[in-house]
């Protein structure tokens, strides 16, 4: 089955990844490693040269599909969800044709002092 870059974000960001800052391991939660192992599956799906190391960490090196000198491109992204944001029950909402755009919405709860309902949105 073939999957759109939404169809992949909006099932990322559903894991529940949120760290544990009491913990002395790497990553933090053992949660954080469904996220990994999924992301792991899914490089090895589409041929990509892929690893992991103990700490949850995943390096993956996609060759050029150019004959010109270029320079390398390297991504680096957190997998975890910081500890004071809930990563349980995240809903994520796509608004289509919002001014003429995309708006991805995450609703997520955050713990601070009581307990904060928070949407984060962002234009693409």
């Amino acid at each position: 089955m073939e999957y759109t870059v939404k169809d992949r974000f909006l099932r990322y960001v559903q894991i529940d990844t949120q760290a544990d800052p009491t913990s002395s391991t790497f990553p933090s939660s053992k949660k954080q490693w469904d996220l990994t192992n999924l992301l792991m599956k899914e490089l090895a799906e589409m041929n990509v040269e892929a690893s992991t190391n103990e700490a949850g960490y995943i390096y993956a090196s996609v060759p050029s599909n150019s004959d010109k000198p270029l320079p390398k491109v390297f991504f680096c992204a957190h997998i975890d969800t910081a500890p004071d944001c809930s990563g349980t029950n995240v809903k994520p909402i796509v608004i289509q044709n919002y001014q003429e755009r995309i708006l991805f919405c995450l609703m997520i709860q955050v713990r601070l002092f009581h307990p904060l309902n928070i949407q984060l949105c962002w234009i693409k």
